[in-house]
């Protein structure tokens, strides 16, 4: 990783290069620097989401996946329109769990477009748009056999949805 890139903050405590830092992209040999436009919409994710957040939380929120070229996104199974891709994501983990970090971001009244837990993974996602709507939609990533879609349909009512 660049020096310089390393060191470029975009909020207090979030870096440029840990917000576009990939191991995928390390072991395949492929270029993750975000362009201005993503670079841009870190920086407002940086600052007008995790930022906060951290400060809430009162201590570090690991990044484990920010910023997404293409080539990264696909292989890390990511979908082509993955706000990853436009630097305005987050894969965020702290050691109490993504839980714990939800149960902060709804209390705080952060705006935020999309927070998606994944239990299994011990991840909360993260999303911010700049600009256009930021749907403040809560979801919850399970793995939900077609004997189980019933139970997981009744999550409907409170806002959670099931993902395959």
């Amino acid at each position: 990783m660049n020096e310089k890139k390393h060191k470029t903050m975009l909020s207090g405590h979030f870096s440029l290069g840990e917000m576009s830092y990939s191991r995928i992209a390390v072991e395949n040999g492929l270029d993750n620097e975000p362009p201005p436009v993503a670079r841009k919409a870190l920086g407002n994710l940086a600052c007008r989401l995790l930022e906060p957040l951290r400060l809430l939380y009162n201590g570090p929120i690991a990044i484990l996946s920010g910023y997404r070229s293409e080539a990264v996104n696909r292989l890390a199974g990511g979908v082509a329109t993955s706000q990853h891709r436009k630097g305005e994501a987050a894969d965020c983990y702290i050691p109490e769990g993504p839980g714990y970090l939800l149960s902060l971001l709804i209390k705080s009244g952060l705006v935020f477009g999309q927070a998606i837990v994944y239990r299994k993974r011990k991840f909360l996602h993260l999303s911010f748009k700049a600009t256009g709507c930021n749907r403040m939609q809560v979801l919850l990533y399970l793995f939900c056999l077609v004997f189980l879609l019933p139970a997981c349909r009744s999550w409907e009512g409170w806002g959670w949805y099931c993902y395959f």
